[in-house]
């Protein structure tokens, strides 16, 4: 009877535990998923709805013509120039993906030439890009600026995105993946005639790619989410950024704003990004997780 009262006690226990944790993961889920879940309803209504300050938590009618205003016209308020939301994803697809791609390559050769070649001075190169970690962007921001001017790159693609491709973190990471990959894949290759080019093709670029995945994906997120450099860099608001559009769209009178073009802009800036994580999910999961190689 013992055994079978410790048994019950321990299985009610384990009980209690599941449900108090799924009321924590449902509570959590709630807490993140009910901002997005209003932005949502409200780019489905009219402009007088939100105007009125209701909340909706039904969808409405207005869904076709607010998303084709938003994306055809643009929104906001209706004082200011209004810039579609198509230009303004594919000008913030262009940077995210060129930032992404850009710091990918010059991070991965980066750390392979300072791991597989032997050269003077390779260690006093490899502190000098980790010391720059330590610099917040805030330093960094006003003679990076001078320079983009100086070179005459304000308001082009080149200045909104060359800036950023450099990346501390990337190289590192690498370099630390690039130092597990043994020393007899090395010899095997010098042994087979295989020079630098054809090691980075044939045996480092295989090994790397799931943690090129989750680089990517953490990379096009970071490009994506840029706001401050944008804002400082662009002018023209051909060129303008979704990121930086939606700060703009809100005018300095609520009456103004049409909140449900605005609000279908905001759900348009959510798909990019959310489809690149669920597309890559697998590998980005993959190249965080695996230890060895």
């Amino acid at each position: 009877m013992d055994v079978e009262a410790l048994a019950a006690a321990s299985r009610r226990r384990r009980t209690r535990e599941r449900i108090l944790t799924h009321v924590a993961l449902i509570l959590g889920v709630c807490l993140f998923a009910l901002p997005i879940w209003i932005t949502l309803i409200g780019s489905t209504h009219e402009v007088d709805t939100i105007g009125r300050g209701d909340v909706p938590l039904l969808p409405g009618a207005e869904a076709v013509h607010n998303y084709a205003t938003a994306w055809f016209r643009g929104g906001g308020s209706r004082n200011t120039f209004q810039v579609p939301a198509s230009t303004m994803l594919f000008n913030s697809l262009m940077m995210a993906l060129l930032i992404a791609v850009g710091k990918i390559a010059i991070s991965f050769l980066s750390a392979f030439a300072v791991v597989f070649f032997a050269f003077p001075g390779r260690m006093i190169f490899f502190w000098m890009i980790f010391i720059t970690l330590m610099l917040p962007v805030e330093v960094r921001i006003i003679p990076t600026f001078q320079v983009m001017t100086d070179l005459s790159l304000i308001d082009t693609m080149t200045g909104l995105t060359l800036p950023l491709i450099a990346s501390a973190t990337a190289t590192l990471l690498f370099r630390q993946f690039f130092l597990t990959i043994p020393d007899e894949y090395v010899e095997a290759a010098k042994m087979d005639g295989a020079g630098p080019l054809r090691f980075l093709k044939d045996v480092v670029l295989p090994l790397s790619v799931t943690n090129l995945a989750a680089l990517f994906v953490i990379l096009f997120i970071y490009g994506w989410n840029q706001y401050l450099w944008p804002l400082l860099m662009v002018t023209d608001r051909s060129l303008e950024t979704v990121i930086v559009g939606l700060t703009k769209m809100i005018g300095n009178g609520d009456a103004q704003n049409e909140w449900n073009v605005i609000m279908a802009t905001a759900v348009l800036a959510l798909l990019p990004p959310v489809g690149v994580v669920v597309f890559m999910q697998r590998w980005f999961i993959k190249g965080l997780t695996e230890t060895e190689k």
